[in-house]
């Protein structure tokens, strides 16, 4: 990883970093690892953590500091017994034993539709995960002393008038914050993931800018799109060529590189993508079409890829904010509010009042009384929290399903639910335990503009009335970018969804996803799970039957089963990520 420059190592009287990511910017690595040494160098110190994607180990001549930024998109995990830790890796594989496995784990993991798991317990009996934003102190023999979760730095906040920013300063705030995430995020050769839509091609005009505008005549962008050219997604090709001519009438000298993307669907090669991951990958079935685009971005020498990932929950209209009518007693704004978006969608007033007020307040008994609604189907009516059919029942009672069901979903909402979305938004869709995978092999990370801390705190900040448009999607990011975004997709307001490869996936890999799973030798897959109900769930999503939630609770436990069953496989080893990053006591 050292030879890639995704591990950086500096020194100085204090101690010395390594850093595998970036802090403060991708472009001086140096700087940043060096400013976090420095920033930790006295003890009991606890200054607000720098913007980036990083993990890092700090060895100073009095203790070693492990820590993740807030965004926790690099893994770093520490093996610890007795209150001594005695080792530390950013892999899990590497520092637990395949016989020693942490059951509470799964249930952690079979319960949500996160991306990428955001607790302390790993796959492995006696390994824990550093948490992001999380600080934690050894002595200089591994003898744990403590840990803590430090703030990220504050952003600047503009000043703000007693009613909140209006449409157009808001627009102007995100902006702002949207081009510093962008700029810090630049290296020597970027990639920008295009696809036609708002969010990708937002980050990619202000990449395009910035680097017009920049000192480096170096610099090279490279713009990197999957093109379809049959079925649903085809009807983006013409949103994708507009927003590539965008970017190049700032940038001429940006490479485009289409990537032609007709022959690949969802589950394609599953039991390597599912398997040879560090840990169960929830979203392992979506790995073929970015694994594509990861090995061109890989060819063409990138330094970093920046991705659209995040924008949903983060610059869209938060309906959550319903909830907190209902908490203040503001009934009729609620029904107001709630008649809008009903007149401009397919739903009707009830279903949005029980979707984001209903749900968020009661979501274990919203999801019971859904499955009582829906009885004669394995699939219907499932959500995210509720035990599925096929755990076993005396396996989650053992391991604590329960309450790992209660945590979730008191992390999705929370007291305030239109707060824990920005919180839960970090972890939701970006696809980073894919891009972790790779990253040694390709030499570079993944990075989302969308979910930079003042990008998410910039929108924290809007009041409801200025994000909530009926009718108007993303209506902050529009007025932020309404100079750069062409027309067409500046007033688009629905982008086709990749339902299309899950469905061509389920067809063409269904049957062996049954026959995967009927096969499994692993001992724990039995004890966890009813596998003719699995089975049943696998030909029910096949046949079209349930929805996103309950297809997310099935695509979740298929790639547990086959995680399971590689555990031992010594070819399931990611080459070189066994070590990445080590410190031994």
């Amino acid at each position: 990883m050292a030879r890639q420059r995704l591990v950086t190592t500096v020194s100085s009287p204090a101690g010395t970093a390594a850093v595998v990511g970036w802090a403060d910017s991708v472009h001086d690595r140096q700087a940043g690892a060096r400013a976090l040494l420095d920033a930790f160098d006295r003890p009991g110190a606890e200054p607000p953590l720098p913007t980036g994607d990083f993990a890092a180990v700090l060895v100073y001549r009095d203790r070693v500091l492990l820590m993740r930024d807030a965004q926790a998109r690099i893994p770093l995990f520490f093996r610890e017994s007795g209150g001594r830790v005695s080792a530390v890796s950013t892999a899990a594989r590497s520092l637990g034993h395949p016989a020693e496995l942490e059951r509470r784990y799964f249930c952690r993991c079979l319960t949500g539709n996160m991306a990428q798991p955001h607790t302390e317990l790993s796959p492995f009996a006696g390994v824990h995960r550093v948490l992001g934003g999380e600080v934690v102190e050894l002595s200089v023999t591994g003898r744990l002393r403590g840990r803590s979760v430090l703030r990220a730095r504050r952003p600047c906040d503009p000043p703000a008038s007693p009613d909140g920013p209006g449409p157009g300063a808001a627009g102007q705030d995100l902006r702002q914050a949207l081009e510093q995430a962008v700029g810090r995020r630049l290296g020597r050769t970027t990639a920008c993931h295009v696809s036609g839509g708002t969010d990708s091609t937002s980050v990619a005009l202000l990449a395009a800018r910035l680097l017009a505008e920049g000192e480096d005549p170096d610099a090279d962008l490279i713009l990197l799109a999957g093109r379809f050219d049959g079925g649903e997604l085809a009807g983006e090709r013409p949103y994708l060529e507009e927003a590539v001519d965008a970017v190049r009438r700032l940038a001429p000298a940006a490479r485009p590189v289409i990537v032609e993307a007709d022959d690949v669907a969802d589950f394609d090669d599953f039991e390597h993508h599912a398997g040879d991951s560090d840990e169960p990958h929830a979203h392992a079935f979506r790995a073929p079409f970015w694994n594509r685009l990861h090995a061109v971005a890989a060819e063409l020498g990138c330094d970093i890829l920046l991705t659209g990932c995040g924008a949903d929950p983060v610059v869209d209209t938060n309906p959550l904010h319903l909830h907190r009518l209902a908490r203040s007693g503001r009934l009729r704004e609620l029904t107001r509010q709630a008649r809008a978006h009903a007149a401009t969608s397919e739903r009707g007033v009830r279903e949005i009042v029980g979707t984001h007020v209903v749900r968020p307040a009661l979501p274990l008994a919203a999801e019971r009384f859904a499955r009582l609604v829906h009885r004669g189907t394995v699939l219907g009516g499932l959500g995210n929290f509720t035990r599925p059919p096929w755990l076993r029942p005396e396996f989650a009672r053992a391991h604590g399903y329960r309450s790992a069901s209660i945590a979730e979903s008191r992390f999705v909402f929370g007291s305030r639910p239109e707060q824990s979305l920005y919180d839960a938004a970090n972890y939701l869709a970006a696809p980073d335990p894919l891009s972790w995978r790779y990253a040694q092999q390709n030499g570079f990370f993944l990075s989302h503009p969308f979910l930079d801390p003042e990008v998410v705190a910039t929108m924290r900040r809007l009041p409801a009335e200025v994000t909530m448009r009926a009718g108007r999607s993303k209506a902050v990011l529009r007025e932020a970018m309404a100079d750069l975004l062409p027309p067409r997709i500046h007033g688009r307001t629905a982008k086709i969804p990749f339902n299309d490869l899950y469905v061509r996936g389920l067809r063409a890999h269904g049957d062996e996803l049954i026959d995967l799973c009927r096969s499994a030798r692993h001992p724990l897959i039995a004890e966890m799970f009813d596998v003719d109900t699995l089975c049943r769930a696998v030909r029910e999503a096949q046949w079209g039957m349930g929805d996103s939630y309950s297809w997310d609770r099935v695509n979740c436990s298929l790639a547990l089963v086959v995680w399971l069953e590689r555990l031992g496989d010594r070819r399931s080893a990611v080459p070189g990520a066994v070590v990445p990053v080590r410190a031994c006591f």
